[in-house]
């Protein structure tokens, strides 16, 4: 019933200065633009998926929730929301895997630029009953629009997104026993660590678990952690050079652990969330 990541959401407290800085991250144009419930939003929306960024906007009770947010957890990554094809399907199985759903919302949202509307049926999981991860689930009927390459180099779509977690074994129960989604990978390395990929339409939601490195990892209770974000890129050494030029904070380009991968750290203008580029093997990409 889940048939991808739909998007993800960053918390930033200056919504200006986080789309500028992903628009030169991306090389691409936001997609969409509106304000309202509390935050102003901006979206990027890739190849599979979209990044949502929100700030607080006014001084109503929503906005203050957004403030409360960033005052607790800073900056970065605060939540995923799944795409099903049948939310009512979806809602009632997330009820009998008691992760208490909300009841079925309908939601509406207008692109301050063009006018133009969509809609789409949502609800979202108890977060104590995610591990701590806030999840929300919805239903489109309509896509949205992609955000507009501005030059060469651009990322073309997210490879994966990084959850950190304590007790492993609950989160492989999480992913994919309830949610449904497809374990392609579950491994161990003295190095790195458990991981666990977990295939989520054209993209994997990554569960990690480092003894001895994350925080509180001693403490299986300890809530999981969204910790980073690995984007696509069909040529690593011209996206490279366009973020130097730019200004951005980015690592040399290196041999990435998969056969045939080559990454690179991006270290400024990520609105605090951990990020990879990565160029896959064969030119998977754009």
């Amino acid at each position: 019933m889940i048939t991808g990541l739909d998007h993800v959401v960053v918390l930033t407290s200056d919504i200006t200065a986080a789309a500028a800085a992903y628009e030169t991250l991306f090389a691409r144009r936001p997609a969409w633009r509106n304000s309202g419930d509390g935050a102003d939003r901006v979206l990027f929306t890739l190849d599979n998926t979209t990044l949502e960024l929100m700030a607080p906007r006014g001084e109503d009770e929503a906005a203050q929730r957004v403030r409360n947010a960033l005052v607790t957890q800073g900056e970065g990554l605060a939540s995923l929301c799944f795409r099903s094809n049948d939310i009512g399907k979806l809602h009632r199985r997330l009820d009998r895997l008691t992760l208490k759903p909300e009841l079925v919302a309908e939601v509406e949202s207008r692109d301050e630029a063009s006018g133009a509307t969509l809609s789409w049926k949502r609800t979202r999981a108890a977060t104590e009953a995610t591990r701590g991860i806030r999840m929300f689930f919805l239903e489109r009927e309509k896509e949205r629009p992609l955000s507009v390459r501005m030059s060469p180099g651009s990322i073309t779509a997210m490879d994966h997104v990084v959850v950190a977690t304590a007790d492993p074994e609950r989160a492989a129960a999480l992913y994919g026993a309830r949610l449904g989604l497809d374990m392609a990978l579950d491994r161990s390395h003295p190095d790195w660590g458990r991981l666990m990929f977990f295939r989520c339409g054209d993209l994997i939601v990554e569960v990690t678990h480092r003894p001895g490195k994350e925080r509180s990892s001693s403490n299986a209770e300890a809530p999981d952690r969204l910790r980073g974000i690995c984007w696509r890129v069909a040529d690593i050494d011209a996206t490279h050079a366009r973020l130097v030029a730019a200004g951005v904070d980015v690592s040399e380009v290196r041999t990435g652990r998969k056969p045939g991968t080559r990454v690179m750290t991006v270290r400024s203008g990520t609105s605090g969330v951990p990020t990879l580029l990565v160029q896959p093997s064969q030119g998977k990409g754009e």
